[in-house]
């Protein structure tokens, strides 16, 4: 893997790889555990990592039944 892929992205660069909004991303790291690792005021995201995650169901909504449970 070259150097430039394997670089920290931002907050605007993993939404653009993802295809989501910024507030889906803030979402699922703050409600789903998505990997972020913030540095002063910024979210970074290692894309391996990230991916991952989605591979693993990370941002899958829960299912009906654990909603309940919750309630």
């Amino acid at each position: 893997m070259n150097e430039m892929e394997d670089r920290w992205l931002s907050i605007t660069e993993i939404c653009k790889y993802l295809g989501v909004s910024n507030d889906t991303v803030y979402k699922w790291i703050d409600k789903h555990a998505m990997p972020a690792h913030r540095m002063g005021r910024l979210w970074k995201f290692k894309k391996d990592e990230v991916d991952a995650w989605v591979k693993a169901g990370g941002a899958a909504e829960p299912a009906e039944t654990d909603k309940k449970r919750k309630e």
